[in-house]
């Protein structure tokens, strides 16, 4: 995937999502990649541009998705009314256990797909244990600008698939191997995290050790932490504590660290997150299909801690629409704390420059500026649901979907123009995904 040397989106409403929450019109401009002139009207400077149209529409920074699971598309709809510990052992391990590469190529696609046809242009994802390179050619092919992990596992637990169970040793080598081929690739497009899965899937060697290497590489950490009261009840009883203060105590809290859903933190494990810049991936619609509870996202932003927002995985949502992320997101806080909880504004930032803190990219995206990275997308705001549109950040918060995105580019490079993908085919990604479901379901059915 190669940029154009200019793209200018042209003629819109700019919603730049900065410090002053700027509203430009007129043409956004993207030179090799990076943001040149907001607003205005732009002529370009060379032969080598492509125009987009975009009147009657905003023009917008790609969302930024802080946590998903490319891997488990093709289970969508199969570990429905589950609760998290019974939706992981009965469903979700032995689908991920079983699959190949190929099939993890289907589901990484399919996922791929959805998510730029859907505005999110940036992911934080955990894969499975195996097939991790599949997962970063799918995205290297697509143009998604993707951080991703292999997920670790090495506990011995009789309740872990065969297929999912490696040793401490093989689950550093391989995530070593990861980073050599794939962290920076693409143009630094893509990246590598560590992805440890959780702390009950995890031998405290291995946690240490992945809080050791990222400390020395930079590396990030991806992993998930006080989802389920279940699961917390289990962490207390391995280890007599709270689960936030053991992975802080084996060197996972850190600034370069996201932890999913932290929903059930008490007040000491709200200040280790604090003290140790650690960011905060909330995923509203799992936590409620999950029955696992709701993320107190205010009093944590009041706390002065980080707060990304993702789609997290296809089993546990069932789509991967970002802007439902956000409105969920922005509407679940106030019968709590009240309507002017989390206003639109800041609600869009949590979908926006949230997610970029969250990849450790909050100085290359996440706003419309001079100089940063142009991954932008354009919505169309023309529909019934959105009209009139007199409030840009109120129609991007509360009424738009993912349906209505028009044109994306990442990287300045164009990936969706007018509705269509350009990376990938979209009857074929369903062709292949659609079998490879029904290949490794068929012992179900």
């Amino acid at each position: 995937m190669t940029a154009r040397g200019e793209l200018v989106f042209r003629g819109g409403t700019i919603v730049t999502v900065d410090d002053q929450h700027t509203i430009a019109v007129g043409d956004l401009a993207c030179r090799d990649g990076r943001i040149v002139q907001v607003g205005g009207s732009y002529t370009p400077q060379t032969r080598d541009y492509q125009v987009l149209d975009c009147t009657d529409m905003l023009v917008m920074p790609g969302l930024v998705q802080a946590h998903t699971h490319l891997c488990q598309t093709l289970a969508r709809g199969r570990a429905d009314d589950l609760e998290l510990l019974d939706w992981l052992r009965t469903v979700v391990w032995p689908y991920e256990g079983k699959l190949d590469a190929a099939a993890m190529t289907a589901a990484a696609e399919l996922a791929c797909a959805e998510l730029l046809a859907g505005g999110t242009t940036a992911i934080l994802d955990m894969g499975t244990v195996h097939h991790t390179g599949a997962l970063f050619e799918a995205a290297e092919r697509a143009g998604i600008r993707a951080t991703i992990g292999k997920a670790m596992m090495d506990l011995a637990d009789p309740q872990i698939p065969p297929g999912l169970r490696e040793t401490t040793a093989a689950s550093l080598d391989e995530s070593e191997a990861l980073i050599t081929r794939w962290h920076g690739a693409a143009g630094d497009r893509l990246r590598y995290a560590y992805a440890p899965r959780f702390a009950l899937s995890c031998t405290d060697e291995l946690l240490r050790e992945v809080g050791r290497r990222s400390a020395q590489s930079g590396v990030r950490i991806h992993t998930h932490a006080s989802e389920n009261r279940g699961e917390i009840e289990l962490v207390r009883q391995r280890f007599g504590k709270e689960n936030l203060v053991y992975l802080a105590e084996v060197g996972i809290l850190s600034p370069r660290s996201g932890i999913a859903h932290c929903i059930h933190v008490s007040a000491a494990e709200r200040a280790l997150l604090r003290d140790t810049r650690t960011t905060v991936l909330h995923c509203p619609s799992s936590n409620l299909k999950l029955a696992s509870g709701v993320c107190e996202v205010p009093e944590l932003l009041e706390a002065g801690i980080a707060v990304g927002i993702g789609a997290d995985g296809a089993p546990c949502n069932n789509n991967l629409d970002g802007f439902l992320e956000l409105r969920l997101a922005a509407l679940l806080q106030k019968p709590r704390l009240g309507p002017r909880t989390l206003p639109a504004a800041q609600a869009v930032a949590l979908a926006t420059r949230g997610g970029a803190h969250a990849l450790g990219l909050g100085d290359e995206l996440g706003t419309l500026e001079l100089g940063k990275r142009a991954d932008v997308i354009a919505l169309d705001v023309g529909a019934l649901h959105t009209v009139p549109a007199e409030s840009p950040y109120s129609v991007i918060a509360y009424a738009a979907k993912a349906s209505d995105v028009c044109h994306v580019a990442v990287d300045g490079a164009v990936v969706v123009q007018d509705r269509q993908l350009t990376t990938l085919d979209r009857r074929a990604v369903i062709s292949r995904a659609r079998a490879a479901a029904r290949r490794l379901f068929a012992a179900q059915t």
